[in-house]
């Protein structure tokens, strides 16, 4: 948000139900704007033609090696459908994943795009943390991504004991949202992703064992969706982080056992995002309480002055503190 959102959202006098008003009635503009732009950028590129995803077997310890390779050869051949329909820059990114030194659990080239890659010794990890990504994250844009989840296992193995193994899983299993559509101010992608996300887990859990601790970190539009599978997930942290709300009014609504953290960087635009949910011709608009606020009842935790792309940015306080939060240590994470 730019300054004069904020300017317009500090005027303490304003009385809460016109304050309510005024951002129902923005939110509303956001979604006539969007419904106008949304359908002209999407029909600019057409969906990228990709062999369907290679038969895997069972994801076990000791079937890691042949998924990684099937996985590899499927993205091959779909850098080659792509450079054959003329999409370079797809062809570029599905080439690089085939590489050796990726290794996918999940990779499925058709339009967006979905992948899984494992950044570590998955098999023998005894902390394991799995990234969820918000909107605009394809397999055109996903080299931003991948970089959050090598700077998570940086960290994590900086700050690890001696002799603890840990792993990184970047998941981008399901459609992320546009910023510029109205799926960004809905439910209805993370709806679509939760089923693909618990079978995930539990997949993940077959490979790495009851032992090896499961963290979610979950970023912006990511954590709708962790919030919405949480009841079904067999994970021991949940990290919530420039979250613009879950859905859910309170932490315990999530129905998990799960440790659940919230972090936001000081100069995060979604600080500025009316954390309000409401009806428009018949549509659940926006993501209700903040999970920031006590009201929603998460462990806060200090993510330092960065903004919305900067909770992975080597050294920083989000980065650390969520290093910890992976590694079992809440006793050491710092609090805003």
């Amino acid at each position: 948000m730019d300054r004069g959102v904020r300017d317009a959202s500090g005027d303490r006098g304003e009385p809460a139900h016109r304050r309510f008003q005024r951002w129902r009635r923005a939110l509303l503009a956001t979604l006539v704007t969007v419904a106008v732009v949304a359908p002209l950028s999407a029909a600019a590129r057409p969906e990228i033609p990709s062999p369907p995803p290679a038969t895997l077997p069972k994801p076990t310890a000791a079937t890691l090696d042949e998924i990684y390779a099937a996985n590899s050869a499927n993205a091959a051949e779909a850098a080659r459908a792509a450079a054959a329909h003329g999409d370079t820059h797809r062809a570029a990114a599905d080439r690089e994943l085939a590489a050796p030194t990726h290794r996918l659990l999940i990779f499925d080239g058709r339009g967006p795009g979905r992948a899984a890659e494992v950044f570590g010794d998955l098999a023998h990890a005894d902390h394991v943390a799995v990234l969820v990504p918000g909107s605009d994250t394809s397999l055109d844009t996903y080299d931003r991504f991948r970089a959050t989840a090598a700077a998570l296992r940086r960290q994590l193995t900086a700050t690890a004991a001696h002799g603890t193994r840990t792993a990184v899983v970047a998941w981008l299993g399901y459609r992320t949202p546009d910023t510029l559509s109205t799926t960004v101010l809905t439910t209805d992608r993370a709806d679509e992703a939760v089923p693909h996300l618990r079978r995930f887990i539990r997949q993940l859990q077959g490979v790495v064992g009851r032992a090896t601790t499961v963290s979610l970190v979950c970023h912006s539009y990511g954590t709708v969706v962790c919030a919405r599978a949480a009841a079904h997930l067999d994970i021991d942290d949940l990290a919530l982080i420039g979250s613009p709300g879950t859905g859910a009014d309170t932490a315990s609504a999530l129905h998990t056992p799960a440790r659940i953290w919230a972090a936001r960087g000081e100069d995060d635009w979604v600080g500025e995002v009316p954390h309000v949910r409401t009806d428009l011709f018949g549509v659940t608009v926006g993501f209700g309480t903040d999970p920031m606020s006590p009201a929603f009842g998460a462990h806060v935790f200090a993510a330092g002055k960065g903004g919305h792309s900067d909770y992975f940015s080597p050294g920083s306080v989000s980065l650390i503190n969520l290093a910890r939060i992976v590694l079992g240590d809440p006793a050491e994470v710092t609090r805003d």
